[in-house]
């Protein structure tokens, strides 16, 4: 998957101060086969101590010893584990965000239940909660079980159309250890007819633009080609609306930086997700970056279908990051 990332400005990066920061402490579960290990491996990269398939009652020993203001502290704690029960975890979580010296999050990856089949399926692993039933009867299981931890996480991630490097870039975004001031932008295009990305918190249709599909030079090319860009610009609505998005997003950013959210994901979709909504998601990106934020940018549908990112052909461009799966 190819993924262009807008560098941030110096000044919207502050380094914490090791004196009074809290030792910071990721809790992460969901259901099985939603990408838990790909979750603590993008973690541990991210410079986490992962530890995987913890019992409940050995967490506050392993916090205690492993000093997670020192170094972060990941934690994958699912079915699998011999004491695991929704009420423990959730009464554990508790004394752990009571504490004054710890920053906890829970995460939770989610994903449909079609696709935790086929994982099951292709890798031919057992679902942990199946025993002597079917996959699906084991996902269902799990699901009930699991439903007031996903009610209390902090982050929930649904993992049903992310590839691997979807979810490394996603946790990035929330756990990267260098702190940062400014919110962190995550923009993507995307085509409606393939559904809507379920990891975007704000999405926008533009959908009544021209469609440069309809005129045959242009339809095999990209929104990051000039003539399509051009012919897209204009559309005699290009001008307000794009004004109006801007004039939108411009007091939503700083109350989403004031209220602790460290990264948002906008997503523009058009009918194909190859000319229009491409062509806004680069315009998007670059306001943003005028904007002294940290900004990164992927075209969903470009990706699927192995398009060179240079947009000016159509051409595929061979095989591409794959799935959870």
């Amino acid at each position: 998957m190819s993924l262009s990332d807008v560098p941030s400005d110096p000044a919207t990066s502050a380094p914490a101060n090791p004196a009074t920061a809290r030792g910071r402490v990721v809790l992460v579960t969901g259901l099985s086969g939603a990408g838990m290990s790909v979750a603590l491996k993008a973690l541990e990269d991210l410079g986490y101590e992962a530890v995987d398939n913890l019992r409940l009652s050995l967490v506050p020993a392993l916090i205690q010893q492993a000093d997670p203001k020192r170094r972060p502290l990941a934690l994958v704690i699912d079915s699998r584990t011999r004491d695991f029960s929704a009420q423990n975890f959730l009464d554990e979580l508790a004394e752990l965000r009571g504490r004054d010296d710890l920053d906890v999050s829970l995460v939770f990856l989610d994903c449909g239940d079609e696709v935790l089949q086929r994982r099951f399926t292709e890798t031919r692993r057992r679902h942990p909660l199946a025993e002597d039933r079917t996959v699906p009867d084991g996902i269902q299981r799990e699901r009930a079980l699991l439903f007031p931890l996903k009610e209390e996480a902090d982050v929930t991630i649904d993992t049903t159309q992310l590839s691997i490097h979807d979810l490394r870039r996603i946790l990035s975004g929330h756990f990267r250890r260098d702190a940062q001031a400014a919110l962190q932008v995550f923009v993507t295009s995307f085509s409606f007819r393939q559904g809507l990305p379920r990891e975007a918190d704000l999405v926008f249709d533009v959908r009544f633009l021209t469609n440069p599909h309809y005129d045959p030079e242009l339809r095999p090319l990209t929104g990051l080609n000039p003539a399509v860009a051009a012919r897209v610009e204009s559309d005699p609505d290009f001008p307000a609306f794009f004004r109006n998005l801007t004039e939108l997003l411009r007091p939503l950013l700083p109350r989403y930086n004031q209220e602790g959210k460290s990264y948002l994901t906008i997503a523009i979709g058009c009918t194909g997700g190859k000319h229009r909504s491409v062509f806004i998601a680069e315009r998007l990106a670059a306001w943003l970056k005028e904007q002294r934020l940290r900004v990164s940018l992927s075209h969903r549908e470009l990706d699927r279908l192995g398009l060179r990112t240079a947009g000016q052909t159509g051409t595929p461009a061979g095989s591409q990051t794959g799935n959870m799966g």
